[in-house]
């Protein structure tokens, strides 16, 4: 049986030659997204990186920040739309939810949370491997066409197959991986991302699947997300890393005392230390805020993150750390880029010796 490989076991490998002077030649963006600016809506472009439906990281009053930051939001399950967003952002329904609302006959007058009021929906489902899944896919994308479907999450490539010829527009790949799961930690299910990323990459290319590959969990930092665009993920799905800047959703605490969104952004500015909680989605408490009569055994953790940046400084590095690295391998576009890069597998003696 042949190794699987993380992230941290390849380095990309620079072009041999290249006739890309600047970083500035190259273009980080998927372009024609919708997206905002403050004053108008607008046919813009969007970086291939989502928001994750974490209720400490994105919720329906903060999901204008990531969108004027070119980022995509998924909001996490449960929440009500509070704006006029909702056709900009992902949002999240359980399976359940999914085959009840297909069970009903939907009134032109329907006003509740219901996934066919929405552009797009994420069903939002730690286990993608059930055939249930591919059944509602099926049945949800021939009855409306018009909805851009993520699902998710897996950890096998040839299950990813089977989701994009069901129809999904894109599926979350990874499990266990997240840096508030821990159900590799106690389950022992686990696919290396960077075999995943590379596995379902080269069956989308080889079937012709129009499908995206959203890698979800454990990006610890720039170089991550960098590495899983150029081994083929289409987009990353970011949790922890947004969660440490000031504008997330998880409540603010200074001297381990709870305080507002407006005074925590105060006194960040001003020097002081901001922690905010952040919390996996499968955790009891999370349950017990979706209205479970009984829990299950948490697989995610509890724990408050140091405020770093904000999230408009933290976007302005990715993409200058992109594009240096795509012009280092000679693409100017995500097109020439994603999955198109040459990678090497190196030794853990090399990896510490760049991981500074």
């Amino acid at each position: 049986m042949d190794k699987k490989f993380d992230l941290d076991d390849i380095s990309l490998v620079p072009i041999i030659t290249s006739d890309i002077n600047s970083r500035k030649e190259c273009n980080p963006y998927y372009p024609n997204f919708d997206t905002l600016t403050t004053d108008d809506i607008l046919l813009i472009d969007s970086l291939p990186i989502m928001a994750s439906p974490m209720d400490t990281v994105v919720n329906t009053d903060n999901s204008y920040i990531y969108l004027l930051n070119n980022i995509i939001p998924c909001i996490p399950r449960g929440e009500k739309v509070k704006n006029d967003l909702s056709i900009y952002n992902f949002h999240s329904f359980g399976l359940s939810e999914i085959e009840k609302q297909l069970q009903e006959t939907p009134s032109m007058e329907e006003k509740e949370h219901k996934f066919y009021n929405y552009k797009n929906i994420l069903i939002d489902i730690a286990n993608g491997h059930m055939q249930r899944l591919i059944t509602v896919v099926e049945i949800l994308k021939d009855k409306y066409p018009s909805i851009l479907l993520m699902v998710g999450n897996v950890a096998h490539p040839l299950t990813y197959k089977r989701l994009a010829e069901a129809g999904a527009d894109y599926v979350r790949c990874g499990i266990g991986t997240g840096n508030g799961c821990t159900t590799s930690a106690n389950v022992g299910v686990n696919y290396p991302i960077g075999s995943l990323i590379y596995e379902c990459r080269k069956i989308k290319d080889e079937d012709n699947l129009n499908t995206k590959i959203v890698i979800d969990g454990g990006m610890k930092g720039y170089k991550d997300i960098i590495k899983a665009l150029a081994l083929g993920a289409d987009f990353c799905m970011v949790g922890s890393l947004f969660n440490k800047a000031i504008e997330s959703a998880g409540d603010n605490y200074l001297f381990n005392i709870k305080v507002s969104q407006s005074t925590a952004k105060y006194f960040w500015k001003k020097g002081l230390p901001i922690y905010k909680k952040y919390r996996g989605m499968s955790t009891k408490e999370v349950q017990k805020k979706w209205g479970r009569a009984e829990t299950v055994t948490s697989e995610g953790i509890t724990k408050y993150q140091k405020v770093e940046y904000d999230i408009s400084g933290w976007v302005l590095n990715f993409k200058d750390y992109l594009c240096s690295c795509m012009s280092y391998c000679g693409a100017r576009t995500l097109d020439d880029f994603i999955g198109k890069v040459e990678w090497q597998f190196i030794t853990n003696n090399s990896f510490k010796r760049f991981n500074k």
